[in-house]
């Protein structure tokens, strides 16, 4: 059997491949571009911890976890030909699909970036789930990283996937409605819509596994040598909000909150993200869904001023003085939201959550304490309109270059 995982070299990808291939002696393939290292360097920033190359990387997880059932493959999965390649070559039981441009304040820059994302992550996608219809691998398992995103902020209860709706006394079971907030947000909707078209005309099996905001600097296995961590971005662009807040207090600076700060966010540990994905991937066949079944990868919502606080209490207690600021919000949003979302399947599927929120942060800061330098050389990239004002000077220095 064979489990390949896209989008195997990012933060998600690759800790996850890391815990399918510690747990099965099946082969598990690595598929990536180093798309992400390149867009995060294109916004003059880089990955607080350093991140060792894929060779290195795999060299390290065997040398410390044993590892033989590893193995990797650069492509593009934009690219029908080099699809349709990979898809012939091995064959996948599973597919653990990580893979996508995933950044909101990226794709919101300008028309050229909005293009790009919807056309990096909806063609790869698309590419996928037709590669299995016409290379005869319709009972593969897709399991694809969606977003919690896809359901904007709703006045009601977030359903775990679909939701009824009522006409002329009238009901029937339908997708939720794309309520996505930005043109990131927007590829995750198309991508759920076009994964159940391809369950009800392929048969494809789709695990649409709705990711929250994550948190979190390691997993077990990528804490055990530097040479495994995976990637912690703080910019404003690639940085979650958790991460850049908490790379605030590192480098010196308040938190900045942004307005009143109440709303609720959906979150998720890495830990607890790493262990739904593989338990997945793992599922015995015979126990795989044959439909189109949603996951929301979330363990709790957290307001944002609930979030700002407990990392600015955690960062007191190794030594780093910060408070939260409030700031006006750039963002058009209702600052009072209060998210209820349902996620009964995905916790059944976890059991209990293995890392709360104070952990996971307290977890970076024990990984990060020592990268102030590496965070503070960077510190303007905090802050939205940096990489807008260097595209309007090509004049503008970058910070000192630094190795991922």
């Amino acid at each position: 059997m064979t489990i390949l995982v896209t989008g195997a070299d990012g933060y998600l990808g690759w800790p996850t491949s890391l815990r399918i291939a510690s747990r099965t002696d099946d082969r598990v393939v690595l598929v990536d571009n180093f798309g992400r290292r390149e867009w995060v360097s294109e916004v003059g920033s880089v990955s607080a911890t350093p991140v060792a190359d894929i060779e290195t990387r795999l060299e390290a997880a065997e040398e410390v976890h044993g590892l033989t059932n590893l193995s990797f493959v650069e492509g593009d999965l934009t690219d029908r030909s080099f699809v349709d390649e990979l898809l012939q070559v091995h064959e996948p039981e599973t597919i653990v699909h990580t893979a996508a441009q995933p950044s909101a304040p990226y794709s919101q820059i300008n028309g050229e970036r909005a293009n790009f994302t919807q056309h990096n992550n909806m063609q790869s996608t698309r590419n996928l789930a037709w590669g299995f219809h016409e290379n005869d691998l319709a009972d593969t398992h897709l399991i694809e990283t969606t977003t919690t995103g896809v359901y904007g902020a709703p006045e009601f209860p977030i359903p775990e996937g679909g939701a009824t709706m009522e006409n002329q006394g009238d009901r029937d079971d339908v997708p939720f409605p794309a309520m996505a907030g930005s043109w990131y947000h927007l590829t995750k909707s198309h991508d759920a819509a076009n994964l159940r078209l391809a369950n009800k005309q392929f048969g494809i099996p789709v695990s649409d596994v709705r990711t929250a905001i994550t948190y979190g600097a390691a997993t077990e296995e990528t804490a055990a040598d530097d040479r495994l961590a995976t990637r912690f971005d703080f910019d404003y662009y690639f940085g979650v909000v958790a991460h850049r807040f908490a790379a605030q207090a590192i480098a010196g600076y308040p938190i900045t909150v942004y307005g009143k700060g109440e709303q609720r966010k959906p979150f998720v540990s890495l830990e607890d993200a790493v262990e739904g994905l593989a338990r997945l991937a793992l599922n015995d066949p015979d126990d795989r869904p044959d439909d189109h079944v949603v996951y929301n990868q979330v363990t709790r919502p957290i307001s944002i001023v609930e979030m700002g606080t407990t990392i600015a209490e955690v960062a007191t207690k190794f030594g780093f003085d910060t408070e939260v600021e409030h700031f006006e919000n750039p963002r058009d949003e209702d600052e009072t939201h209060q998210m209820e979302i349902d996620n009964d399947r995905y916790m059944d599927l976890i059991g209990d959550q293995q890392v709360t929120f104070e952990e996971g942060i307290r977890g970076v800061f024990e990984r990060l304490a020592d990268r102030a330098d590496r965070i503070g050389a960077y510190e303007d990239r905090f802050l939205p309109g940096v990489l807008e004002d260097r595209l309007d000077d090509d004049s503008a220095e970058a910070p000192p270059a630094a190795d991922d």
